[in-house]
């Protein structure tokens, strides 16, 4: 008898021991989820500044601040050839005032940003602003870079 009691070998040590063993784990292990969570964040910072509008421009610098706004507004770029593209579709000149009036949702209130490189010609420019506001729009904005940045 008393070897049955030091030993722990006998029959009612090792059914606590397989009772223990059965029980259900209650802890929730959150390591691969904040892993997950890390790369899905690196990811949507490095794609982030690729969501903007696509046309390479070299813009213009300048001190003028930034205008604050609710609602993304059209985007008309012209680059360094003249070729001119509203968001991130080439256009020719003649259809830029038919293809506004269908995109602006807002009509004559739209916000219609002029995105256009520092080397496209002046001509080009000024004509593109002079028939979106011969057509009504008066919410129109040049798009530059701030100085030193």
């Amino acid at each position: 008898m008393s070897m049955n009691v030091g030993s722990g070998g006998g029959g009612g040590g090792s059914r606590r021991r397989r009772g223990r063993r059965a029980a259900p784990m209650s802890e929730i292990n959150i390591t691969p989820f904040v892993d997950v969570m890390l790369v899905l964040l690196v990811i949507f910072m490095v794609a982030a500044p690729l969501l903007t509008v696509g046309v390479p421009i070299d813009l213009p610098e300048t001190s003028a601040k930034p205008l604050e706004g609710d609602k993304e507004p059209i985007t008309i770029s012209v680059n360094s050839t003249g070729q001119i593209y509203i968001q991130n579709t080439e256009i020719p000149l003649e259809e830029v005032v038919p293809k506004l009036s269908a995109i602006a949702a807002n009509g004559y209130e739209e916000r219609i940003y002029v995105r256009g490189d520092q080397n496209a010609d002046y001509g080009t420019m000024m004509k593109i602003m002079a028939r979106i506001n011969a057509a009504g729009f008066k919410r129109l904005g040049l798009v530059t870079v701030e100085e030193g940045s």
